[in-house]
């Protein structure tokens, strides 16, 4: 969908009361998200590919640890790798909003068994169809509630969709209430998601708004803090946390992306970094508490 066309509907759906606003955003994603369980299986496999090269590389043991993951999604999808091919004795899975639902759940458990050889039964009673050893807290705010003290923290493309002021307040809050030694693994994209659907601008159009700007255009549907590598880093160090390991990619000169990215007129926010940290995407960082 061209991207001033959504970013319409999604302004349209946030006048909306609350709850309504939220059953037709998912009948919305619905209709238009054509995509099997297989098919958002696959794309977490690559996250399950780089995961493991990086705890190969760290020496990190996920067998019998409790992971605490953070933004659940849609389904889910990585605490049923950490259980099942990283044998981890438990992961707890939060979320702000509320998406699993038991139908997809049961299908997924279906799927999944199949696909990597394991067998995964429903805990009796459980009403997301969830197999014991994973817990599901949707409704629930990490930055305000209470969070677990397991052995690892795990998000995949969460951080970019939180409030700046909400990633610094998170990361204050693990240094405090965190065990010593506990590890952080974030996957973290900062591109603009309206480019997904719209290939004719680049990944960092968002790039050339104010904040005032960009502030009027996009609601918590599509919401976006726009932070860049270079913050993210600042964000980890100053709030007392060691990044352990860092990779991203950014856009090659000569490439169609990179020729969209150099259209883009930056605002003067962002004129203090390079092409090389404004575009880097895809980014995996490892922390330690």
């Amino acid at each position: 969908m061209d991207h001033k066309l959504k970013t319409i509907l999604f302004r349209m759906l946030a006048l909306l009361p609350n709850k309504v606003d939220d059953f037709f955003y998912h009948k919305i994603q619905g209709f238009f998200d054509k995509s099997t369980l297989e098919d958002r299986l696959k794309s977490v496999e690559y996250t399950c590919l780089r995961l493991s090269k990086v705890l190969h590389k760290l020496n990190i043991d996920v067998r019998d640890k409790t992971v605490f993951e953070f933004g659940s999604g849609w389904f889910p999808s990585m605490p049923y790798f950490f259980k099942y091919k990283y044998e981890a004795k438990e992961v707890l899975t939060y979320d702000i909003n509320k998406h699993f639902k038991k139908d997809t759940v049961l299908e997924l458990n279906q799927i999944f068994s199949k696909k990597y050889n394991c067998t995964i039964i429903p805990e009796p009673g459980n009403k997301f169809g969830l197999p014991n050893g994973i817990e599901y807290f949707p409704n629930y705010n990490i930055i305000t509630q209470g969070i677990p003290s397991p052995d690892i923290v795990f998000s995949r493309y969460v951080l970019s969709h939180m409030r700046e002021n909400d990633v610094i307040s998170l990361h204050k809050k693990m240094k405090m209430e965190l065990k010593k030694g506990t590890t952080v693994i974030h996957f973290i994209s900062p591109s603009d998601l309206r480019q997904h659907g719209d290939n004719t601008i680049s990944l960092q159009e968002f790039l050339k708004y104010s904040t005032l700007e960009w502030d009027k255009i996009h609601t918590k549907f599509d919401y976006h803090n726009r932070l860049r590598l270079p913050q993210f880093l600042e964000i980890f160090t100053t709030c007392g946390l060691e990044v352990v390991h860092l990779e991203y990619e950014s856009t090659k000169s000569g490439t169609k992306l990179y020729d969209l990215f150099k259209k883009v007129k930056l605002n003067t926010d962002y004129m203090r970094y390079s092409d090389e940290q404004l575009t880097a995407g895809n980014i995996l960082v490892v922390l330690k508490v």
